[in-house]
């Protein structure tokens, strides 16, 4: 697998806090790649690593092969990126913002990509992007964004600001045009629900336990919740090789795990825990998310 974003070793603080220690992960050329966690584990941290905007206490990122802190103009020129929603230069109209921007990327920009996309708001070229919803700036900068013909995409909270319609149609544009013109994508977001028809990968971080990378598919096959009725001694219940994670939510016992639930139960007697049943149930990916890094 041709590796497009590599992360290696990354330590970083911000004065005596810190963010995270000896942080390595990879995307592959081609995926759709989420960076999950609460916040405050390091997400925006790790995608101004990236684009070369802060430089860590030890460790690299590298883009297409090069070092982020040192990354080229040719590189750069190939990396598109949308930070946390946000659009420069508002006092422009839809029209000067996309004629400013092309003079940027010359040979690699691509305005159809940006007016195929602007045309679904209805509006007039002439109108200020300052007078536009937070949900029509958002497709204006992924139109800037596919205009630019970058071969990676790092979109840093896509979501902010923006409701489930615009969200649903963020998401299906972005699908379309990553198949199509097979694009690597490193994205965070608060709106999980969202990523599941989408990304390839999931990385999450968390500052309780290792940070977890596996294919989505995995995931969601293998990530189980099993709930408990009648239970004594939950308290003094430990995670482990086997127990994930686990919670007393309004007073309903869930445990967390990648084991099938005879391992599972063996582990419980182990700690010994004891309950009167314990049963699989069904989950979506929000609800795994949230299993695996805790509600609170």
């Amino acid at each position: 697998m041709e590796k497009i974003i590599e992360c290696k070793n990354l330590t970083h603080y911000y004065g005596e806090r810190k963010i995270y220690e000896d942080l390595s992960f990879e995307v592959g050329k081609g995926r759709v790649v989420g960076l999950l966690g609460k916040n405050g584990v390091g997400k925006s941290t790790t995608i101004n690593i990236l684009m070369g905007f802060l430089k860590p206490v030890s460790g690299e990122c590298l883009i297409l092969g090069k070092n982020s802190t040192k990354m080229p103009k040719e590189i750069k020129e190939k990396v598109g990126l949308l930070y946390e929603g946000h659009v420069q230069y508002d006092f422009m109209t839809i029209q000067e913002l996309e004629k400013f921007y092309s003079t940027h990327y010359k040979k690699r920009w691509k305005k159809e990509l940006y007016y195929n996309l602007v045309d679904k708001l209805e509006v007039p070229y002439s109108m200020k992007i300052s007078n536009l919803s937070c949900g029509q700036r958002s497709q204006v900068v992924l139109g800037l964004i596919f205009a630019q013909d970058p071969e990676v995409l790092i979109l840093d909270d896509y979501s902010m600001g923006l409701d489930v319609g615009y969200r649903k149609l963020f998401v299906h544009y972005l699908k379309n045009y990553v198949k199509k013109h097979n694009k690597t994508v490193l994205m965070t977001t608060h709106v999980v629900q969202d990523l599941e028809e989408l990304i390839d990968d999931i990385i999450i971080l968390d500052n309780k336990q290792p940070l977890l990378s596996i294919e989505m598919k995995t995931f969601k096959e293998n990530f189980k919740k099993y709930s408990l009725e009648e239970v004594w001694n939950f308290e003094e219940l430990d995670k482990s090789d086997v127990i994930t994670n686990f919670e007393n939510f309004e007073d309903e016992y869930n445990v967390y795990s990648f084991k099938d639930l005879e391992t599972v139960k063996r582990e419980l007697k182990t700690q010994g825990i004891s309950y009167k049943t314990i049963k699989e149930e069904s989950i979506n990916f929000e609800d795994g998310f949230l299993g695996y890094i805790g509600r609170y």
